[in-house]
């Protein structure tokens, strides 16, 4: 929860909608500062150890592998994520993309903010597949939100 000035009045905002069930989350990453940072210090740099006559390779008769790399990573602009504990579905999916884009500046502006990717965890890849994949929604009426988003299951949201 955050509090936003408009017109002189302190008003709350919040991110969230709350609820009891497995975690996803809808972003807006079309904006040059993200929801979410990733930052690369220094690149990766991969290093083996497979040379014979390296002592370790010699002595314990193994070939050894590792990468090396400095990275940072870190929250951008809180408006540009929304996340839900409630059930992922039509209702929530659109309540969400509602509450997104009518977020406001300090001073009522709007940010423009336009969701384009859900991020699930594994437990709802199907009622994500379904909710922006499928033409129709049940009962045989078209799928106003096909198409609305990307989907990125991970696990490690769960």
């Amino acid at each position: 929860m955050r509090l936003q000035v408009e017109a002189n009045q302190t008003i709350s905002v919040a991110n969230t909608d709350g609820g009891t069930g497995p975690a996803w989350f809808l972003m807006d990453t079309t904006k040059p500062v993200k929801p979410l940072i990733f930052q690369e210090r220094e690149p990766y740099e991969f290093t083996t150890m497979t040379q014979s006559d390296n002592p370790h390779v010699f002595l314990h008769d193994q070939f050894v592998y590792g990468v090396r790399a400095r990275l940072n990573a870190g929250y951008g602009l809180w408006q540009l994520c929304w996340g839900s504990k409630q059930p992922l579905n039509a209702a929530n999916y659109a309540a969400a993309r509602a509450a997104m884009m009518n977020m406001r500046a300090d001073g009522g502006s709007f940010m423009g903010v336009t969701p384009n990717v859900l991020v699930v965890p594994p437990s709802l890849e199907n009622d994500g597949r379904r909710l922006l994949n499928t033409e129709y929604a049940t009962g045989g009426e078209s799928n106003p939100w096909k198409s609305t988003a990307d989907l990125i299951v991970t696990p490690f949201v769960s």
